[in-house]
């Protein structure tokens, strides 16, 4: 079978696999939020940790316990680099700088995974596994919650409350998470990836020298580093390592564990709102853009030129041959339009165009599916300026689901669109301009700016992925690029958050032969076309002088 056809067929049986997965897990996850029922551990923690999981939270006091419980878990793990050097499990590895602390720390919170370090040569099992496997899962869980939270914000009326921050963090990550990621990483183990605590190995002889290794709980933190669209590797080559992502089959798997939860929540939300089609509307509107991703994608890589390119069946410089043009191009896609930093292969050796895809997928505000929860509350965002859009074409107030659309709530989405652009584009422009960034830079001209823009791209948007040859552990992209992640999750959330609010407390507006119905083909399609007009509007300039100009150089 050619490589073409085979990546083809790889597409189909993950798009069979996420379809049979949608309506149980989505269903599932609807009810694990809207259960009044508290298991016993729940209550134990609830106990612990002196939260009242039954007092309903206005969205200032929903905003206050985010921060609070992610400005803990910063200062938890920066001091738990900070004194690796003294902690049992090291592997002999000395405490991590202050610079790349941060960095790091501010990463994992902010569900971005950003890693400017090599993970086999820099961090112990203890910071791998109490403290970046364990932000794993709960910086996934805060942003569904923010998620539902939003959700609820169209479902009530004439309320300010949201629900709980402190229910909805621990059913998240006990409920759904932990047993999903048990599953996956069994599946893992048994498919060839890593899982002990073993030490340092010396093994071989290469070219005079020999090569080290250590193990690690590789299969259960890859199991959760895409399950909650996290991204962070035990390993620098992150999941092109056999230890990470061993057969074809696994990055398949992956892929799926990538995908799965942020498409399901969609169901989620239209059995919360009480309107499965309108869950099947944002559907349809996340799996229009990732399936005219992938396959532009796939198009980019397999349109090779020249004879080396076309006996080999692709663009295989820095791509696994054991997963090939087709593996890669569906897992780089799956990456980036979710806010997932794991990658299969180095997107700076994909064609021009086809870094320019990556990139260009993260600016889309990785709505397509997106991330564990952002995903969701992103493109639901969207939504309200679609719905404002054809309010301003027909001269009719907007509404959606029920809710007047006006003044005070397009601030709020308007805001949460300007914040991630801002962000990307002044620190890219402030990063060429100054003299010693532009020295981190491992090639000139339009691919040098490329990976600059796809950095700070990466790091607003809580991506985490690399473009490769960009050297950004330095004191100023450590800092700058801590920074992008750390506005780039929670000023959004800002604006999410007091969103919901404001649409909770409205009443709701009955359905007159006027309404636009958002749960049709039409309003898909202008979902659609708002999501990649207004990108293109914001990005263009800057995609022109890096990956376009090389594509068409």
């Amino acid at each position: 079978m050619g490589p073409v056809p085979a990546g083809v067929l790889q597409l189909l049986a993950l798009i069979g696999a996420l379809a049979l997965a949608y309506v149980p897990l989505g269903t599932y996850m609807a009810r694990v939020y809207s259960s009044p029922r508290h298991l016993r551990v729940e209550k134990w923690i609830y106990k612990g940790i002196g939260a009242d999981p039954g007092a309903e939270m206005t969205w200032p006091a929903y905003l206050r316990a985010v921060l609070a419980f992610s400005a803990a878990g910063v200062l938890f793990l920066y001091l738990l680099q900070r004194l690796q050097g003294v902690l049992p499990g090291s592997l002999g590895f000395s405490s991590v700088g202050p610079a790349q602390s941060f960095n790091t720390a501010v990463s994992f919170v902010t569900n971005t995974n950003w890693q400017s370090y090599y993970g086999e040569q820099t961090m112990g099992h203890v910071v791998q596994t109490a403290g970046l496997a364990v932000q794993n899962f709960v910086s996934a869980a805060v942003g569904m919650a923010v998620a539902v939270a939003l959700v609820r914000g169209f479902a009530r009326s004439r309320t300010g409350e949201l629900g709980n921050f402190w229910s909805d963090l621990v059913r998240g990550t006990l409920r759904i998470l932990v047993p999903l990621a048990a599953v996956a990483a069994v599946v893992l183990v048994a498919c060839g990836a890593v899982q002990n605590f073993s030490g340092i190995h010396e093994v071989g002889q290469f070219m005079g020298g020999s090569q080290q290794w250590n193990g690690g709980a590789v299969a259960s933190q890859e199991a959760i580093k895409e399950l909650g669209t996290n991204g962070g590797g035990y390993f620098n080559a992150n999941s092109a390592h056999p230890f990470e992502n061993p057969t074809p089959f696994t990055n398949l798997f992956e892929i799926f564990l990538i995908l799965v939860i942020p498409f399901s929540l969609t169901r989620t939300f239209g059995v919360l709102v009480g309107s499965v089609r309108q869950g099947y509307a944002i559907l349809g509107t996340m799996a229009a853009i990732w399936l005219g991703f992938t396959a532009l994608m796939m198009g980019t890589e397999f349109a090779h030129h020249g004879p080396a390119l076309q006996a080999a069946g692709g663009a295989l410089e820095g791509k696994e041959v054991r997963f090939g043009v087709g593996g890669s191009s569906i897992f780089a896609v799956a990456t980036t339009l979710t806010s997932t930093g794991a990658v299969d292969s180095f997107h700076s050796s994909f064609t021009g165009l086809g870094g320019g895809i990556t990139m260009l997928s993260m600016m889309l505000g990785e709505i397509a599916p997106g991330g564990t929860g952002s995903g969701l509350y992103g493109i639901l965002i969207m939504a309200v300026i679609a719905v404002f859009l054809a309010g301003l074409m027909v001269g009719r107030t907007p509404e959606y689901l029920g809710k007047k659309i006006g003044a005070r709530e397009m601030k709020l989405a308007a805001c949460y669109l300007l914040v991630t652009p801002a962000l990307v584009l002044v620190l890219a422009a402030a990063s060429m301009a100054l003299p010693t960034p532009p020295h981190s830079m491992l090639n000139p001209g339009a691919h040098g700016f490329s990976e600059v823009l796809y950095a700070f791209t990466s790091a607003a948007n809580n991506n985490g992925s690399a473009f490769a040859g960009l050297n950004a552990n330095t004191d100023w992209f450590n800092t700058t690029t801590g920074l992008a992640m750390l506005f780039g999750r929670f000023l959004p959330m800002v604006f999410v958050l007091a969103l919901a609010g404001s649409l909770a407390g409205q009443r709701p507006v009955p359905v007159t032969a006027g309404t636009l119905r958002t749960e049709k083909p039409l309003f898909t399609g202008l979902l659609v076309g708002a999501v990649l007009i207004i990108t293109g509007l914001t990005y263009f300039p800057a995609l022109a002088l890096g990956p376009l100009a090389e594509g068409l150089a």
